[in-house]
């Protein structure tokens, strides 16, 4: 008779298989949970560049470009406009102080300084005039002064006669009372000669007082005038070289125009201009570097213009210590301009990479050197070789410093060597 034979529920083939299948679910799920799903991209390590984070002393400076100026300039204009009738001098050569530079005519200017003269000449010799008339008033007045005391002198000799005689009965009241009146309106006239040559003499004083004060700014004025002409006739206002004369023969001068310059040779200066995001930042008593010939030369800034043109305002930079000798007005020099003290930061190198950053990541290189990793940080103030880092890198971490063009979207860099 036949036996049913039971089947086996776990058998050895279906075990395999159940774990087969949940190890290939877990692997799928660890895949999917804990695997890498960064973005990358394999890089050739020679076509990039790998920079040390380091620790050492940083001063933040920008680079400059200025251009070598005279210490001091003079400029010339034409106080007066006329026509160029001579040229003394040309451009580029070496003046002294009053060396004739240009003659300019004027006619109209000529006519004018004629009639304005004759005027004043008419004015100071009518002011010439008050003043004599009032010497000859103060003579008279002097002359009637001195006939008063005479007859005041002539009424006091009468009067005592008269007197000594009315006592001895001599002579009649009516001559006496006469003698008597006759002093004392002598001596009254006196006293009223010698208050009015008092105020007349105050009076001439001030008159006169005004009258020369007037004649000397009439004299003043006449000067002026003439004055007018002189400055047809251009001469250096101090000795240098002549850099710039636009000025031709026949050629009609407005005034005020400007004629040309002399450089004084007192020295140089460097004039540069800074790009206008610098100019809270930029302040008197700054320092620069530059080199020249092999030679490192220090200048100090001292003059900002505060205008700004073009995006961009301009400064003054003088030579310390010393001054290169082999430089020439207009020469162009590469400065680097101090913006802070030194001091000690955590640097990393300049490069490619800002521009796509801003700054904000970077790629850090593992220390198997096998990859790089994105990672933010965050960068302070920089010079033309290095960046400060605030944040992010430590010293001796190795950083991708050039270009990240193509990897704005990727997250790790497979290096092959």
């Amino acid at each position: 008779m036949d036996r049913i034979i039971e089947k086996k529920r776990f058998s050895l083939k279906r075990i395999l298989i159940a774990s087969s299948s949940v190890l290939f679910i877990l692997a799928a799920l660890y895949g999917f949970i804990l695997g890498d799903h960064s973005a990358k991209l394999n890089v050739e390590l020679e076509r990039v560049t790998v920079s040390t984070v380091s620790k050492g002393p940083f001063q933040e400076f920008i680079p400059v470009r200025g251009n070598v100026v005279p210490l001091k300039t003079i400029y010339l204009d034409a106080v007066e406009g006329g026509r160029v009738e001579k040229r003394f001098v040309e451009e580029g050569l070496t003046v002294q102080k009053g060396d004739p530079i240009l003659q300019m005519s004027n006619p109209a200017l000529e006519l004018t300084v004629m009639s304005q003269e004759a005027l004043l000449l008419e004015q100071m010799n009518n002011f010439q005039t008050i003043r004599i008339s009032l010497d000859q008033q103060a003579i008279e007045r002097q002359n009637q002064l001195i006939e008063t005391e005479h007859q005041l002198k002539i009424a006091e000799i009468d009067f005592e006669q008269k007197n000594g005689l009315f006592d001895r009965g001599l002579v009649a009241k009516t001559q006496y009372e006469t003698s008597s009146n006759n002093l004392e309106y002598w001596r009254k006239r006196r006293e009223f000669m010698v208050q009015t040559l008092y105020q007349d003499s105050l009076y001439r004083s001030g008159q006169i007082a005004n009258l020369e004060s007037s004649v000397q700014r009439l004299q003043l004025n006449l000067t002026a005038v003439k004055q007018n002409l002189e400055n047809l006739f251009l001469r250096a206002p101090a000795s240098g070289q002549l850099t710039l004369l636009e000025a031709e023969i026949g050629e009609q001068i407005p005034q005020g125009k400007r004629l040309g310059q002399i450089d004084v040779p007192e020295g140089y200066k460097v004039r540069a201009e800074i790009d206008e995001y610098y100019i809270s930042r930029v302040n008197q008593g700054q320092t620069a570097t530059c080199e020249l010939t092999g030679s490192q030369y220090r200048l100090v800034l001292n003059k900002v213009y505060p205008e700004v043109r073009n995006g961009q305002f301009e400064v003054d930079l003088e030579f310390v210590e010393r001054v290169p000798e082999d430089i020439h007005r207009g020469q162009s020099l590469q400065l680097k301009l101090a913006l802070g003290d030194l001091s000690d930061a955590t640097l990393v190198a300049r490069g490619g990479f800002y521009q796509a950053t801003g700054g904000n990541w970077a790629f850090v290189v593992d220390p198997s050197a096998k990859f790089a990793l994105r990672r933010p940080i965050r960068l302070g103030r920089q010079n033309t070789d290095f960046f400060e880092v605030l944040e992010g890198l430590e010293p001796g971490e190795k950083v991708i410093t050039s270009s990240y063009e193509n990897y704005q979207n990727i997250d790790k860099l497979i290096l092959e060597k």
